[in-house]
């Protein structure tokens, strides 16, 4: 029984190893998307970026080290998923901020919050 739990085991992890790694490819190349969609939508035109050319704004916070903030323009819990929908809708999050809504894809936001929060 354990030697056909043992082969089993082996069996997926031949499966799963691999799952991983091209999980882990997607989301390096998710983040790389997302530095390369900051510059592309002119984030830095208001936001200082790091990694992100051109990115040296002073009108709106720096974006450095996003990862360790707790909150979202001060209203909204600072979690990735929440991140992408302020990067689409900051108005449906936040009535009255300053953030303009840019036409940011749902798609691209994601990779967008992806890149923001791979800033430690």
């Amino acid at each position: 029984m354990l030697l056909r739990a043992r082969m089993a085991a082996m069996r997926l992890s031949t499966v799963v190893a691999p799952l991983l790694a091209l999980l882990s490819c997607a989301a390096a190349a998710d983040v790389e998307r997302g530095r390369a969609l900051l510059a592309q939508y002119q984030c830095g035109s208001c936001h200082a970026i790091p990694g992100v050319p051109a990115s040296r704004g002073t009108v709106a916070q720096p974006l450095g080290a996003w990862s360790q903030r707790s909150y979202i323009a001060g209203h909204v819990p600072n979690r990735v998923e929440l991140l992408a929908r302020w990067i689409v809708a900051p108005q449906a999050l936040v009535p009255g901020t300053t953030m303009p809504a840019m036409g940011v894809s749902p798609a691209d936001a994601q990779a967008m919050a992806a890149y923001l929060f791979s800033l430690e």
